[in-house]
């Protein structure tokens, strides 16, 4: 594997820079240094985006860091491209963020205040969406999309929720029953929904602390979708927790100094964010902790449909 990170290096010009796997989960992700400066060179996962989707995101991502967004920011190779290819491999260079997650597993750092986390987390996102909102991408651009198909299609971007193998025939037949009235109400519980680009995946665990500032790392996700999915996405995993309502002010409040937020809106995007989950996990179900992450998500994908069906979502 060194031959290879070396010759992915080559094309940026790094070729002498010193080298160190630091992750190895969907991407596999090696820490650079080249005296100077320290990068991140990412290895992207087979199979999952096209080359057009990983050139889309990269080019975005250009665009929010020169807007001063605290994201990584992609380096351009030496012909201009953002975007290589190893031994049928996409690669990337984007430069190395300090800081350390906000927290793990919908557990906040305890050193952290909830709300004034929420806050920045809230103002850096409206941030993030101002900017894509006033950008031109180029004219060949492509992420996926977390529409109304996208969520609660045949076929949702994360898979059929509802055809999870631990789910019994009562717990099918809720969430089927969740999945067709949310989607015919679905311009009622979230009339006139703001849709543009979001990160779609700003989990605790990608978004750092650092100096009393967040940045966000981890734009794998990042689609076309509805704002309100990208606060709930931030919040869904601390569902249940004692500051939750403290993250959830925060949260709001700081995006709120920026871009209008609708409560109502909110919960009902929370509904359809916990529903992905069960799709998501159903194909990772024998990796390591597999089974527990599945019955968490299950857990709350189906405490919310309860609510959804008995109507306190109204």
């Amino acid at each position: 594997m060194t031959r290879t990170v070396v010759k992915a290096l080559q094309l940026w010009g790094l070729e002498r820079a010193d080298f160190a796997l630091a992750a190895q989960r969907e991407n596999e992700v090696w820490q650079v240094s080249d005296g100077a400066r320290r990068l991140a060179l990412r290895f992207h996962r087979p199979g999952y985006r096209t080359e057009t989707e990983l050139a889309s995101e990269l080019a975005w991502m250009e665009m929010l860091g020169q807007g001063g967004l605290k994201a990584p920011r992609p380096l351009r190779q030496k012909t201009g491209a953002l975007l290589g290819e190893i031994e049928g491999r996409f690669v990337s260079v984007l430069t190395w963020l300090d800081g350390r997650p906000i927290g793990k597993t919908g557990k906040l750092d305890p050193d952290l205040d909830p709300f004034e986390t929420g806050r920045l987390v809230g103002l850096e996102m409206a941030r993030l969406h101002d900017l894509s909102d006033h950008w031109a991408p180029p004219d060949v651009f492509m992420r996926p999309d977390w529409g109304q198909s996208g969520l609660l299609g045949p076929d949702p971007l994360w898979g059929r929720f509802w055809e999870h193998p631990d789910l019994d025939a009562d717990q099918r037949d809720l969430m089927i029953a969740t999945r067709d009235r949310a989607r015919a109400r679905f311009d009622e519980f979230a009339p006139n929904a703001d849709r543009g680009l979001i990160h779609a995946d700003l989990v605790a665990e990608n978004v750092l602390f650092d100096s009393g500032t967040v940045a966000f790392i981890d734009f794998d996700d990042g689609a076309w979708g509805y704002r309100d999915f990208d606060l709930a996405t931030v919040l869904i995993k601390f569902l249940g927790q004692p500051e939750y309502s403290s993250l959830r002010a925060g949260l709001c409040a700081g995006y709120a100094m920026r871009r209008p937020v609708r409560p109502a809106t909110l919960d009902f995007m929370l509904l359809l964010r916990a529903l992905t989950y069960p799709g998501w996990i159903m194909s990772r179900l024998d990796e390591p902790g597999g089974r527990q992450r599945s019955a968490r998500m299950l857990d709350t994908a189906l405490r919310l449909a309860r609510e959804f069906t008995e109507e306190r979502h109204r």
